[in-house]
């Protein structure tokens, strides 16, 4: 098992994409960017441009399960962007529950007084790191 490996996490949204950058060894992550999505599909460059810059050794996608454990139209939509990054760029990519990221990351947005327009002032960055720490909670358990 390799506790070193380097991580980037996606938050997947139809209109923006969160993304982090971790390492397994430390269990935190670093919020990196957050990149425009039209209608889910992300500017490829820039994600292009992220691999060959963080070179990650496995890449994470949130999965926004139903608090039932069921899918949803946005869980085959974040499944499909894991499947392209996959196929594109031939990376490790491995799905992670996300149910309670996002409402995570506004109440610590919140918590810092940060602004409640978060259809502006996203948090998809913020969810993608928390994506990265739970899946290394997961590892290590």
């Amino acid at each position: 098992m390799n506790d070193s490996r380097r991580i980037l996490a996606f938050d997947f949204g139809t209109r923006r994409i969160g993304v982090a950058t971790g390492q397994q060894m430390l269990g935190t992550g670093q919020p990196l960017a957050m990149i425009p999505a039209r209608d889910g599909i992300p500017d490829w460059q820039v994600i292009e441009q992220l691999l060959a810059e963080w070179q990650p050794d496995i890449v994470l996608v949130g999965l926004p399960l139903n608090m039932d454990d069921t899918e949803n139209d946005m869980c085959a939509r974040a499944r499909k962007f894991g499947k392209r990054l996959h196929g594109r760029y031939h990376v490790p990519v491995e799905m992670v529950d996300e149910r309670l990221t996002s409402f995570e990351a506004k109440g610590e947005v919140m918590a810092a007084g940060g602004s409640r327009d978060f259809g502006r002032h996203g948090v998809d960055d913020r969810a993608a790191v928390l994506i990265l720490e739970t899946w290394c909670r997961e590892q290590a358990g």
